[in-house]
């Protein structure tokens, strides 16, 4: 009878995630479809439709396909990659608070395209193609000064020091980023206050042409690993006596998260809370286990981005609020308010 009722239970839960999936992937095409109908230059849902299927004007086609559509995209693939980024930080650390842009990942990532594009054109495309790689550099060299600092030998890594160590490198290197911003010319300098804002300034084919492979390859991955997360969330003691590789699968799946995080960031600009908000919510949605929080994670995240970017995009017409900002109304009152209930 008792396993007859868990069956029930875990049959109920999976009905549940699935419909949460599916309602998250109908609200994603909703904001899809009104963020093409967004901007200073005001498109109808019709002339949408008509430019979709060849029959718009010269302007309308630049205007959605040249402009609008590729913003969507990277939009769409980067909420996915921060999210996702986030929920694997949170489970290989089992810190509720652990993202990518509080622990530092972002700032590592951000402050190596910086010192790029303050060198080179990021008009050509080959140094476009670069970006994520570039970004990755910094993120994983921005990790491992972080879990360096955070483990002790005896003890090992606490997610509590690994919080701290993260926000005080994140701060380090948010500062230099500062630093060198008083040595651009002022079209510079304008850029990268805009990136530091979490404006997302890579809004042409290009830009998705070189984030696609990144989450095409390393989402599939987490997803696969997603039993495993289920295992290394029991404790590392009961983990190794399940026989799973502990450290290898800790290490990797945060290889993964960097490199998701670092993509990202290289294409959307110092964008925060979107690894905190999207798993956090996933979370209450469909339950702990990852087979259905990683794409309810990936889903939320994507939904959090395009809604913030079309909300910026339409508040103070003709200007814009990057969308790093509209993201941070929401992240920092939940921040908080995670923060206030880790420590109750």
């Amino acid at each position: 009878m008792e396993l007859a009722q868990v069956s029930q239970i875990e049959r109920r839960m999976r009905q549940r995630g699935i419909l949460v999936l599916s309602v998250l992937g109908i609200l994603i095409i909703v904001a899809f479809l009104i963020s093409m109908n967004t901007g200073f230059i005001r498109l109808s849902p019709l002339d949408v439709l008509r430019t979709l299927f060849g029959s718009g004007t010269d302007k309308e086609r630049l205007i959605l396909f040249d402009f609008r559509l590729p913003r969507i995209v990277i939009s769409v693939l980067i909420g996915a990659g921060l999210a996702v980024s986030g929920c694997v930080m949170q489970g290989i650390s089992r810190n509720a608070l652990a993202d990518p842009g509080i622990l530092g990942i972002n700032a590592g990532a951000g402050l190596m395209v910086m010192l790029f594009i303050s060198f080179y054109p990021t008009t050509a495309a080959a140094p476009v193609f670069l970006l994520p790689a570039l970004a990755l550099i910094g993120a994983v060299l921005t990790a491992a000064l972080i879990y360096s600092l955070a483990y002790k030998h005896h003890e090992g890594l606490s997610p509590t020091r690994l919080l701290l160590t993260g926000i005080a490198v994140a701060a380090g290197i948010s500062s230099a980023m500062i630093v060198l911003t008083l040595k651009l010319n002022p079209d510079e300098y304008q850029f990268m206050a805009k990136w530091l804002a979490g404006s997302i300034w890579g809004t042409n084919w290009k830009f998705v042409l070189s984030l696609l492979p990144w989450i095409l390859v390393l989402l599939p991955y987490v997803m696969y690993k997603a039993q495993v997360m289920n295992v290394l969330n029991l404790g590392k003691p009961i983990a190794t006596g399940l026989g799973a590789r502990v450290s290898k699968e800790q290490l990797l799946l945060l290889a993964a998260a960097v490199g998701l995080a670092a993509s990202s960031v290289a294409v959307s600009g110092g964008i925060g809370f979107v690894g905190l908000i999207g798993p956090h919510l996933a979370r209450r949605l469909v339950g702990p286990k990852h087979q259905m929080l990683l794409p309810a994670a990936a889903l939320t995240g994507s939904l959090l981005v395009i809604t913030a970017d079309t909300l910026g995009r339409w508040i103070l017409q003709p200007s814009e609020i990057p969308t790093g900002i509209v993201v941070a109304v929401i992240g920092a009152p939940y921040f908080l308010y995670l923060l206030a209930r880790s420590r109750g």
